[in-house]
């Protein structure tokens, strides 16, 4: 916000550090809250400790040592344009801002940079956030939009911090649970797929829980039953001896069923507004995995034990030199050949920082895979990718139900669209009722864009780590702490300024501001600062309740300071420019959590 007076202050203090021979620690600049004046602070702290070790100082204590320096510097910078006062104090040096100035520059840059504001300088790394990746032959459910919703935000705030972003799904298209819906489909429901994308995926999942039922031993059942649950499954291991043998019916079969999956991923998606860049695929990865595996036995990372009946394994605490265990011993191959997730974990990183040059990478997957994801960032590294050590692992909670945890193999699952429908429904409801006057095909965007809203801040608003019980009612609350709340504020700042008769024309703040204009002025100022910090920690939670708290600020703005109604010309220019920057900050903070400001609601 204030790089310009902050640089200059940085480069005095280098200075006079650099002459008198002061290990001068990084500089790391503070806001500081409003107290009658606006500024920012940096500490000496280190500094005086960085001195100490050094045998310098004749031993006064660090505290009393940082203010000595802070009032040094203090007396070397000297006066800076723009600035009200610098101060030392207790070992920091206080850098403060004439009120009006500080509002108005805050105000301008908003303005100035529109869509931008915020958006950090470009950086030379390369990050890849791989989510939206249910397994295939299933239906897109309510936990796999807290998955997408997590990676959109995440990868739309890293790109927004100046990072180059490349936004990867990996669904998976392999195993038992896709040859169960392929088989019943076979036996017993070829040709009568409905032809609705969403219905054709709806259908899959319900067929599938009517495949588990089958195939599940009962209690008490009779002989019969039995013998009839032992021939489908042998049926089914059958189709999958012949998908993994490369059967020409049986692949088409799977090609086929598959796209239909991929047909309802790709029409949720694009409802969601979220792009994907590059798409892997289990059944991509499965063979090439298993060669990597070679090179790791050559290489004396991993232990063949497969002559002796064993897998191959990677003793990871062993090779990493630890003497309590960690990571443990992880199997990336089986004694028969097959590969597992591990496996084609390694495969697909080998790939992501060969072919796509990626620094970072970023696995949006819960929290039962922390140990997967640790085993598999260790083994990396000691397979001697660098990059190892900036693969993170965003896990989050389970989302469950009221009644308990969601099953696909029993049907009990919360369909996103069906959500999605619910949550529209609701607001066309409402909309009926208090907004008359809105023509039928705007109603119908807004109930969209105000849904949708609901149902993605109720994902993104609760800590990753945390569990979410999804109860429908809750996600669609229009009251405290959700979406509509927030892009309300959007819509009374849009309000105001389509009222006025009156053109945005540059104004000072040279009056005395209300403690709602400078919660305001506050919130909007740090806005750059909380990008950076959701982009570094890879928590869009942070900037989830950012936007909460800007648009509290502007709706107790609104409650109570007039704006149209100021006659002064100076000072109703003034707020409008406010409420016009308002307006543009909260709608760039949505942006960044997949949500959408309405003008109108």
């Amino acid at each position: 916000m204030f790089l310009i007076e902050q640089q200059l202050i940085e480069d005095k203090i280098k200075e006079y550090c650099r002459a008198n021979d002061i290990a001068l620690a990084e500089l790391k600049w503070q806001p500081i809250p409003f107290s009658g004046e606006w500024g920012f602070a940096t500490s000496f702290f280190q500094t005086a400790a960085n001195e100490a070790k050094l045998g310098k100082g004749n031993k006064v204590p660090v505290p009393q040592k940082a203010q000595e320096i802070a009032e040094q510097v203090r007396g070397q910078i000297g006066s800076v344009t723009g600035i009200s006062h610098i101060e030392a104090m207790k070992g920091y040096l206080n850098v403060y801002f004439k009120a009006s100035e500080y509002a108005q520059r805050v105000v301008e840059e908003v303005l100035a940079n529109g869509a931008d504001f915020g958006r950090g300088e470009a950086r030379t790394e390369t990050v890849m956030v791989e989510y939206a990746q249910p397994n295939t032959h299933h239906s897109f459910h309510i936990g796999h939009a807290r998955n997408t919703v997590l990676g959109e935000a995440l990868a739309r705030l890293v790109e927004f911090a100046g990072f180059n972003t490349i936004r990867a799904s990996y669904p998976g298209d392999l195993g038992l649970g896709v040859i169960t819906v392929m088989w019943i489909y076979e036996k017993l429901y070829k040709g009568q797929e409905p032809a609705g994308v969403h219905e054709r995926g709806q259908w899959m999942l319900k067929i599938y829980a009517e495949a588990t039922a089958l195939l599940e031993k009962k209690q008490n059942e009779t002989p019969e039953q039995t013998a009839q649950r032992e021939a489908y499954e042998a049926e089914r291991r059958e189709m999958y001896r012949k998908w993994d043998a490369g059967d020409e019916n049986v692949r088409e079969l799977w090609r086929v069923t598959r796209e239909w999956s991929l047909d309802e991923l790709r029409e949720i998606l694009r409802m969601l507004d979220v792009k994907i860049d590059v798409w892997f695929y289990e059944s991509d990865v499965d063979e090439p995995s298993k060669a990597i595996i070679n090179e790791l036995i050559e290489r004396n990372i991993a232990e063949d034990e497969r002559a002796q009946g064993g897998p191959v394994i990677v003793k990871i605490d062993e090779k990493l030199g630890l003497t309590k265990e960690k990571y443990r011993t992880a199997v990336v191959l089986r004694n028969d050949g097959t590969s597992l997730y591990l496996t084609k974990d390694l495969a697909l990183a080998k790939v992501k920082f060969e072919k796509f040059h990626v620094d970072r990478s970023i696995y949006v997957v819960d929290s039962r895979q922390s140990l997967h994801f640790q085993q598999a960032f260790k083994i990396l590294e000691l397979w001697g990718f660098k990059q190892a050590e900036k693969c993170y692992h965003l896990s989050y909670g389970y989302v469950t139900l009221p009644e308990g945890a969601m099953s696909s193999r029993k049907g009990r699952v919360a369909l996103f669209k069906e959500v999605y429908d619910e949550a529209i429904r609701r607001v066309l409801s409402v909309e009926a009722e208090k907004s008359v006057d809105i023509p039928d095909e705007e109603r119908e965007k807004i109930a969209t864009q105000i849904g949708l809203g609901a149902l993605v801040y109720s994902l993104l608003s609760v800590d990753n780590n945390k569990d979410i019980v999804f109860d429908i009612n809750e996600a669609l609350s229009f009251d405290g702490r959700t979406a509509p709340y927030i892009q309300n504020a959007h819509v009374r700042a849009n309000s105001i300024l389509k009222k006025s008769s009156f053109r945005l024309q540059p104004a000072p703040f040279e009056y005395e501001l209300t403690k709602q204009e400078i919660e305001l002025i506050e919130q909007m100022s740090q806005f750059p600062q909380k990008v950076k910090q959701a982009a570094e920690e890879y928590r869009p939670l942070v900037m989830a309740t950012f936007a909460y708290d800007l648009a509290n600020a502007f709706h107790s703005f609104y409650h109570a300071v007039p704006v149209l109604q100021t006659e002064d010309e100076n000072l109703r220019n003034a707020r409008l420019r406010l409420v016009a920057a308002a307006k543009q900050t909260i709608a760039n903070a949505l942006r960044l959590l997949d949500i959408q400001a309405p003008d109108v609601m």
